[in-house]
C-alpha cells in the first residue's frame, strides 16, 4: 500500500466536500449531524461496493429497513444533515458544526476537535501525520491511522477475547467457528463489529465504525515502528474505506449513537426472557423425541421455571452428520405432536438451522441446479468449503430465489410443525475462496467481500418468514454470527465457549464488550458448551451469573457426553433451582431494561463506568457489572470463596444491598460473606424495582402480583423509575398496546413519599401491588399522598 499525501478541494456538496487525492481518487466528507462525521474514499473515483447493508439510520426511529438489495452508499436519507461551516486556510481546510471541528492538513491529515462544556474546542482524534490513509495500488487494500494518546481507553469490537479494554492488543474480524475458544486469548471469533469507542483523558469520547465488510485487523498499540509516532491502526485486504466518526461527552452516548446509525435493537417477546434448554445430547440421541418430552416433564417436576427448549442440529441428522430442514423420523417420529407437547407445557421452540448444504444433501443437487449456492471463482459450480467433517456448498442469501427456498422451508419444515422460532446457527460463512462469486442481486459480488453480510441477511429472512407465519407475533431468533445490524433481528450469544473458570470471567468481560459494540441482546452457554462437564459448584456459580444476562441459556456438548441441566446435581439443584427464581422475580424490571433498550437505545448490560465516568475506579477491568441502570451485579467467579470484595461506584446516593437492604455509601470497597447459596446484588438507593411472585413461564396473562420494592436513599434525593408491561406476544406492544407506570420515590429526613400512575391502553394483569420497604426501614411511607405501611397493597391510578 502506498499513503495518500496531497489533496485539493474538488466540489462542495450541499451535506459536505470532495477532495481530489494525489490527483486521482475521490474523499468525501459528509457532515450528517452536530456530532456526526462520515468520510468515504473511491479509489479512482469508483467504489469497490457501492452498497451498504449496516447503515439504516431510520429504521430505529420507525422507518424501513434496508433494502434487501443495499443501501447506496451516497444515500443520506434518515440523517439530518445540519448546516456546516467550511474554510480554506493556509494550511488546508476546516470544517465545522456548532459541536465538530475537522481540520484537515497535508499532507493528508484529519484532526478532530469538539465543544466542551466550556464552550472551548479540544481535539479528541488526531490522525498519524506520517501517514494517515494508506490505500492499495493493485489491490483494494487499504489503511487508516490515529495517534495514540497518553489516558485514552479504547473499547468496542464486539466479542473479543480477554479484557474489556483493548489497549495494547492486535484484533482480526474474520468469521470463524471457534469452538472451545479460549475467553482470554482467542481470537478471531464468530462476529465482524468493525467499530471502536475510544473514551480519552479530557476531550470525551468517540466512536470510529468502518462500514466495510471485508476481513480488517485492528492494532490498538501492539505494533511499533520507530519512525512513527505511537499509532494506531485499521487494516483491510478490500472493499471500500468508508468510515464514521462520532463524538459524544460520555461513552453512553457515543453506544447509543452506534445503535441508531446501525438499525437499533429487535423487541423480542416476554418469554425470550424466561430459562431457556438446550443440549446436544437430547437430539443426538436415537429416542431424540422422548428425550425432548421429558425435559419438558422435568422441568416440573424439579420445579423449574422455564420458557423455551432450543433444539440443536441432531434433529436434522442422518448418520453422525446433520442435513438442514430434513427430520430423522426415526429419532422424532412426530414432529408436530412433539412441539404440541412443549405448547401444552407452555413451552416454546427454536430449531437450529445451517446455512450450508452437504454435499450428499438430499436437496443438494435441487438447489445447486437452481443456482441457489454461492459459485466457485474459477467455475460456474458451487463453492465447496469444508462444513461439519465434510464438504458442503453455502447458501447464497444475496439471491432472491435463495431467499424465497429458505423461507419455504422455514416455514413448511419447522414453523407448520409448531416450531416458531429459529436458531440460525453455523453461519460464519467460512467460504476462504475470496473471489467465489455471490449473485449480489443482480450484481455479482465476491464473497470476500461481504462474508458477514450473509449471516445478516440469513436472519432477516428467518425473521420474515416467522413475521410471514404469525403475523400478529413479535418474532424470535437466535443467530452466532453475524455484522453490525444484526441485533434489528436476533439475539446473539457468545458461542463454543469451554468450560473452566476463567471462561465465566471473561465471557463478562466478552458479553460487555458487545454491549458497547450496540449488540445489547446477549449472553453464553451457561455451564460451558465443550470440553468436560462443570463440577457442582462451577455450575451454580454459572447460572447464578447467567441469570443476569438477557439471554440465559443452559447448553451443552460435553466431552463425557453427560448434559447440563438444572438438575444434573441432586444436591445443588435447589441452588439453581433458586437462582433462576430470582430471574423471574426480576422479569418485570428485566423487561423494562429490553424495552428501555428498543425505544432508547439504553445498553441492558452496562460496565459499571458507563454511568459513573466521574469514578475512576470502574474503570478498572470488571468482574462486576450493572444490569439495567439500577442493579449492580457482583457474582462469585472463583471457587472456593467465603467473601466478594465489591467495589460500589461513586453514585451520589449509595447502594442498598438487595437481600438485606444495608445501606452502603457509594465509592466504597465492601466485603461481603458468600456461601454458594450467595448472589451478591446491590441496587441504586432511590431506586423502584418492580418484581413479581411466584411466576414459573414469563407469561403475562400469569403475571397477577406485583411488588415495589423500595430501597430508599438519604434525604434530599428524589428519583423516578418505570415499569413497561405488555401482553408479551403483540407485534403491535410499542405502537401503543403497552401500559407504563411511573414510580417516583423522594426520600426525605422523616418520610418517604412515593407517587404512582400508569399510563398507556393495555391493562396489566395486576391492578395494585404490594409496597415494600427494606428491613430496619423507619421513615413514614406516604404512597399518593396517603399513609400505608410496609407491605400494604396499593392500588395504581391511571393517569
Amino acid at each position: 500500500m502506498k499513503p495518500l499525501k496531497s489533496f485539493r478541494l474538488d466540489a462542495r456538496r450541499e451535506a459536505g466536500v470532495d477532495l481530489l487525492v494525489d490527483g486521482r481518487h475521490l474523499l468525501t466528507i459528509h457532515v450528517l449531524d452536530e456530532t456526526l462525521f462520515r468520510v468515504v474514499l473511491r479509489k479512482d473515483g469508483v467504489f469497490r461496493l457501492a452498497r451498504t447493508w449496516t447503515i439504516a439510520p431510520g429504521l430505529a426511529t420507525g422507518g424501513a429497513d434496508v433494502a434487501w438489495e443495499g443501501r447506496d452508499r451516497m444515500d443520506l436519507s434518515g440523517f439530518p444533515c445540519p448546516a456546516f461551516t467550511l474554510e480554506e486556510t493556509a494550511t488546508g481546510l476546516t470544517l465545522s458544526t456548532d459541536t465538530l471541528h475537522l481540520e484537515i492538513t497535508e499532507p493528508l491529515t484529519f484532526t478532530w476537535s469538539a465543544r466542551q462544556a466550556d464552550g472551548s474546542f479540544a481535539v479528541f482524534a488526531e490522525e498519524r501525520p506520517t501517514g494517515a490513509y494508506m490505500l492499495g495500488v493493485r489491490d483494494n487494500a487499504h489503511g487508516h491511522f490515529l495517534l495514540r494518546k497518553p489516558g485514552e481507553r479504547v473499547y468496542g469490537l464486539g466479542e473479543k477475547a480477554g479484557d474489556l479494554e483493548r489497549s495494547g492488543r492486535r484484533f482480526e474480524m474474520r468469521n470463524l467457528d471457534a469452538m472451545g475458544y479460549d475467553a482470554s486469548a482467542t481470537d478471531p471469533l464468530y462476529k465482524h463489529i468493525p467499530f471502536t469507542l475510544t473514551r480519552t483523558a479530557d476531550a470525551g469520547a468517540f466512536g470510529l465504525f468502518y462500514d466495510n465488510l471485508a476481513g480488517c485487523w485492528f492494532d490498538l498499540g501492539n505494533e511499533l515502528d520507530n519512525y512513527h509516532r505511537p499509532y494506531r491502526a485499521y487494516r483491510a485486504a478490500d472493499g471500500d474505506l468508508d468510515y464514521y466518526m462520532s463524538w459524544a461527552p460520555k461513552v453512553l452516548d457515543v453506544v447509543k449513537a452506534h445503535v441508531r446509525l446501525t438499525g437499533g435493537t429487535a423487541f423480542p417477546p416476554l418469554w425470550s426472557l424466561g430459562y431457556s434448554g438446550s443440549t446436544m445430547h437430547y437430539t443426538d440421541a436415537e429416542n431424540a423425541q422422548e428425550q425432548l418430552e421429558g425435559f419438558a416433564r422435568l422441568v416440573d417436576e424439579h420445579d423449574i421455571p422455564c420458557d423455551s427448549f432450543q433444539l440443536s442440529s441432531g434433529y436434522s441428522s442422518i448418520g453422525p452428520k446433520r442435513y438442514v430442514f430434513t427430520w430423522n423420523h426415526n429419532k422424532v417420529p412426530d414432529p408436530k405432536a412433539m412441539a404440541a407437547t412443549f405448547a401444552k407445557a407452555g413451552l416454546h421452540l427454536a430449531a437450529n438451522i445451517k446455512p450450508c448444504l452437504l454435499q450428499d444433501h438430499p436437496m443438494y443437487d435441487e438447489v445447486a441446479a437452481r443456482g441457489l449456492f454461492i459459485r466457485d471463482s474459477e467455475s460456474d459450480t458451487p463453492e465447496r468449503s469444508s462444513f461439519w467433517d465434510d464438504e458442503g456448498s453455502h447458501l447464497d442469501f444475496t439471491n432472491p430465489e435463495t431467499v424465497a427456498w429458505w423461507q419455504t422451508n422455514v416455514t413448511e419444515k419447522l414453523l407448520a410443525n409448531g416450531i416458531g422460532s429459529t436458531w440460525n446457527d453455523n453461519n460464519e460463512f467460512e467460504v476462504w475462496d475470496a473471489g467465489a462469486r455471490c449473485n449480489g442481486f443482480g450484481e455479482e459480488i465476491d464473497v470476500g467481500l461481504v462474508r458477514p453480510l450473509m449471516p445478516l441477511l440469513m436472519n432477516r429472512a428467518s425473521r420474515e418468514a416467522q413475521v410471514a407465519h404469525a403475523p400478529d407475533s413479535r418474532p424470535y431468533l437466535i443467530s452466532r454470527s453475524g455484522a453490525p445490524g444484526m441485533q434489528r433481528y436476533a439475539q446473539t450469544w457468545s458461542g463454543d465457549n469451554r468450560t473452566e473458570w476463567k471462561t465465566l470471567r471473561y465471557n463478562i468481560r466478552m458479553g460487555l464488550g458487545m454491549s458497547l459494540s450496540g449488540l445489547y441482546n446477549i449472553g453464553h452457554d451457561v455451564g460451558g458448551f465443550a470440553g468436560p462437564k462443570p463440577d457442582a459448584e462451577l455450575f451454580v456459580r454459572w447460572v447464578q451469573n447467567g441469570i443476569f444476562h438477557p439471554r440465559f441459556t443452559i447448553h451443552s456438548w460435553n466431552d463425557d457426553g453427560t448434559v447440563n441441566e438444572p438438575w444434573m446435581y441432586p444436591e445443588a439443584t435447589p441452588l439453581v433451582r433458586d437462582a433462576i427464581r430470582l430471574r423471574y422475580r426480576l422479569l418485570p424490571y428485566l423487561y423494562t431494561a429490553l424495552q428501555q433498550a428498543v425505544v432508547a437505545h439504553e445498553p441492558m448490560l452496562r460496565p459499571t463506568f458507563l454511568d459513573h465516568e466521574h469514578d475512576a475506579r470502574c474503570f478498572e477491568e470488571p468482574d462486576d457489572f450493572m444490569i439495567g441502570r439500577d442493579l449492580l451485579v457482583a457474582n462469585v467467579i472463583e471457587p472456593g470463596q467465603s467473601e466478594r470484595r465489591v467495589y460500589l461506584p461513586d453514585n451520589g446516593s449509595g447502594w442498598r444491598d438487595f437481600w438485606t437492604g444495608a445501606w452502603h455509601a457509594g465509592g466504597q470497597e465492601i466485603v461481603v460473606p458468600v456461601t454458594l447459596a450467595s448472589m451478591p446484588l446491590f441496587v441504586r438507593a432511590g431506586a423502584v424495582l418492580p418484581l413479581a411472585e411466584g411466576l414459573a413461564r414469563a407469561d403475562a396473562a400469569r403475571d397477577a402480583t406485583r411488588v415495589l420494592a423500595l430501597f430508599p436513599a438519604p434525604a434530599g434525593i428524589s428519583a423516578t423509575c418505570t415499569e413497561y408491561a405488555d401482553d408479551g406476544v403483540s407485534a403491535n406492544a410499542l405502537a401503543g398496546n403497552h401500559a407504563i407506570t411511573e414510580m417516583t420515590l423522594t426520600c426525605e429526613a422523616d418520610a418517604l413519599r412515593l407517587t404512582l400512575h400508569r399510563k398507556g391502553a393495555y391493562r396489566p394483569a395486576h391492578a395494585s401491588a404490594r409496597v415494600e420497604l427494606p428491613a430496619g426501614e423507619s421513615r413514614r411511607l406516604l404512597v399518593n399522598g396517603v399513609d400505608i405501611s410496609s407491605g400494604d397493597s396499593v392500588s395504581i391510578p391511571d393517569e
